[in-house]
């Protein structure tokens, strides 16, 4: 009777060890030679996750469906060999983590999972206030419209972390937009006055 119990606490133990190591939002292993599981941590619903290829071109999008830890298993045996991006966009970052196909394997480099963080646009009356985080120190390119006409385009050089505060004309009421690019993205934010 002892052993019995003995047995049925290993199981549970290995269980719990097993549901513990698939909740780990590192784990990403090749199942087979084809297939990849992947998971992000902390996804909440309506983050959009997104497989690219090395041109840019998007393969797969699917929202996020419920909040926690994302695990999804790919099937990549019917791309074409070269180098996939997989990423996942969330309110104020982008996730990317890149895969390798070739002859019909899946190549993981866990070293290669990078963030992005996304330009905050904040609009309060007839201020328009953008902050990034810029770790990369790239470029930011920020275009303003109104009413579809260019008011502003300026390059921005920027350090570590960028704030930038615009002043807008509180007679000019109407639809503003804002574009700012880095890192080979566009952000796009639209308001009104």
């Amino acid at each position: 009777m002892k052993s019995i119990k003995t047995r049925v606490l290993v199981v549970v133990l290995m269980l719990g060890t097993l549901v513990n190591y698939a909740n780990n939002a590192n784990l990403e292993a090749n199942l087979d030679a084809k297939t990849i599981k992947v998971a992000f941590k902390d996804a909440k619903k309506g983050h959009q996750l997104i497989i690219k290829n090395s041109a840019g071109i998007i393969l797969h999008t699917e929202q996020v469906e419920k909040k926690g830890d994302l695990v999804k298993v790919f099937d990549f045996s019917k791309l074409e060999n070269g180098n996939y991006t997989l990423e996942l966009e969330k309110d104020f970052e982008i996730i990317i983590k890149s895969v390798k196909v070739k002859e019909n394997e899946i190549i993981f480099d866990k070293t290669s999972e990078r963030k992005i963080f996304k330009p905050v646009v904040r609009n309060q009356a007839n201020t328009l206030m953008i902050s990034k985080i810029a770790f990369d120190k790239k470029p930011l390119q920020v275009t303003l419209f109104f009413n579809d006409e260019v008011i502003l385009s300026e390059t921005v050089v920027s350090e570590a972390i960028l704030n930038r505060v615009y002043k807008l004309d509180s007679e000019q009421k109407g639809e503003y937009k804002v574009i700012i690019r880095n890192n080979n993205r566009s952000y796009i934010n639209q308001f009104k006055i």
